[in-house]
């Protein structure tokens, strides 16, 4: 049983995408989409099912993709994507696409070299737990390992966004993380360029995370230009993380990956008749 979005532009997004489905894109998120939260980012894996939606999903609409801030290969190898055919990576907010085995990757910036540089000793006395991620285009530093999280995450920022000002990049808050990256890249940007490039007349995107709210905006902006759109929130109820904002703005809240999955293998036999 397919659950219907709350909203009216909601529904009518669902019903257009359900009415075409060629001409339609789906968009998700990877981690805490897709695959459940982990403490350590290597661990993620996509939840049961989530292929198998993704395969369903991509033999009868237009195209579906995967639109992550992970590089695009890193999450095409934990999530084994490369299984799913017809499917669309964008990776890195925007900086990287895959398809069809092919990776378009800019240089990394040097920017980011000097804050992996530095990194080190800015952190030397944050509490333990606290690590860093490297992510080639931008690094991560995650506190959800620490004894107390929220407030490794308040002592932090504030030394982060100094450092990243200071080089010329941005940082992107998240669940117990902050990125830094080159300004002028989000989902947003990306979600456009992918319904520009299959020429969609709708577009669903999934996702859990402040660096979503991009996409929900691109899909607000679409719909100003005639094409209808759902946005969909995975929020776990395990989790207290999840941030507010994506649910009070979504057409549909689902709870956390496995609903997400389920949900998704819904619309794929809902469009198959």
């Amino acid at each position: 049983m397919l659950t219907e979005p709350t909203t009216a532009d909601g529904e009518r997004g669902l019903a257009a995408l359900l009415a075409e489905p060629l001409r339609a894109v789906i968009a998700v998120d990877f981690d805490g989409t897709l695959a459940p939260i982990v403490e350590r980012p290597e661990d993620a894996r996509p939840a049961p099912g989530a292929l198998d939606a993704l395969t369903s999903l991509g033999g009868s609409v237009g195209r579906v993709a995967v639109v992550t801030g992970r590089g695009a290969e890193d999450v095409v190898r934990l999530g084994e994507l490369h299984r799913v055919p017809r499917l669309h990576v964008v990776g890195h907010y925007g900086l990287e696409e895959w398809s069809d085995g092919e990776l378009t990757s800019p240089e990394p910036s040097r920017a980011v070299d000097q804050v992996r540089r530095r990194l080190p000793e800015l952190l030397a006395t944050a509490p333990t737990g606290v690590h860093v991620e490297d992510k080639k285009h931008s690094v991560v530093v995650h506190t959800r390992p620490a004894a107390d999280p929220v407030a490794a995450l308040a002592d932090l920022t504030p030394l982060l966004q100094s450092l990243a000002d200071e080089v010329g990049l941005e940082t992107v808050p998240g669940r117990f993380v902050v990125e830094l990256r080159p300004p002028g890249v989000d989902k947003g940007a990306a979600l456009r360029r992918i319904v520009s490039t299959y020429d969609a007349r709708s577009v669903l995107y999934v996702g859990d995370d402040l660096g979503d709210l991009a996409a929900f905006d691109a899909i607000a902006e679409l719909r100003r230009d005639s094409v209808p759109g759902v946005t969909v929130a995975s929020v776990d109820p395990a989790l207290a993380d999840a941030p507010r904002e994506l649910a009070d703005r979504a057409d549909l809240v689902l709870a956390g990956p496995i609903a997400v999955v389920d949900w998704l293998t819904a619309l794929a036999a809902a469009i198959g008749g």
